[in-house]
């Protein structure tokens, strides 16, 4: 496979790098994907990241994590389970002087059971072909804060359960890609709920 350098695409650090270890089921998210992505969030957040929460749950190379960070996030939490690619994020964030990234080597599910703070915005890139969504949707509406986002990316088009509501969505090559936030709670009780 191709070594390939991709780099960090708006912000601070902005043009900055990112180290592409070779690990199985790493694929960067690439810049074009990245910088759509934080236009549409900085449209919901008129460009405001200050105050921001970020969990990146599949860090990898932490190429979302650290987008948020380069645009001011207060705190960007990314979790890797690779202990190579653990190791790259920890020098990247050495090299950057990021004081607001945290990098915590383990498994999403676990670190998802456990987390109390509430997210703004969840990065979901996990794994593709190892059904990563499916465990992982019930679990978020524990962690995400009022009117929080969630992106996700995906190897097929991106069905989020019903109290989830698209946003914005995408799609680069075989890369389907969306925004999402949890859905406004309807006034009428639906037939489900009345039986």
């Amino acid at each position: 496979m191709k070594k390939h350098n991709i780099r960090i695409v708006g912000g601070v650090y902005r043009r900055t790098p990112i180290p592409v270890i070779n690990a199985p089921g790493l694929r960067p998210t690439p810049d074009r994907i990245r910088e759509t992505l934080y236009n549409w969030i900085g449209y919901f957040w008129g460009n405001n990241f200050q105050n921001k929460n970020v969990l990146d749950l599949f860090a990898g190379t932490g190429a979302l994590g650290f987008e948020a960070a380069s645009r001011g996030a207060a705190h960007v939490q990314m979790v890797e389970a690779n202990p190579q690619a653990v190791s790259a994020l920890r020098a990247l964030r050495t090299k950057l002087k990021a004081g607001n990234v945290r990098v915590f080597p383990g498994d999403a599910l676990h670190v998802l059971d456990r987390t109390a703070n509430p997210f703004d915005l969840i990065l979901l890139d996990p794994p593709f072909g190892q059904n990563w969504l499916e465990r992982i949707w019930t679990k978020l509406p524990v962690v995400l804060a009022d009117n929080g986002l969630v992106y996700v990316e995906a190897e097929s088009p991106i069905v989020p359960p019903p109290n989830f509501e698209t946003l914005r969505e995408g799609r680069a090559g075989q890369v389907h890609y969306a925004l999402l936030t949890i859905a406004a709670p309807q006034d009428n009780k639906s037939q489900a709920e009345l039986h």
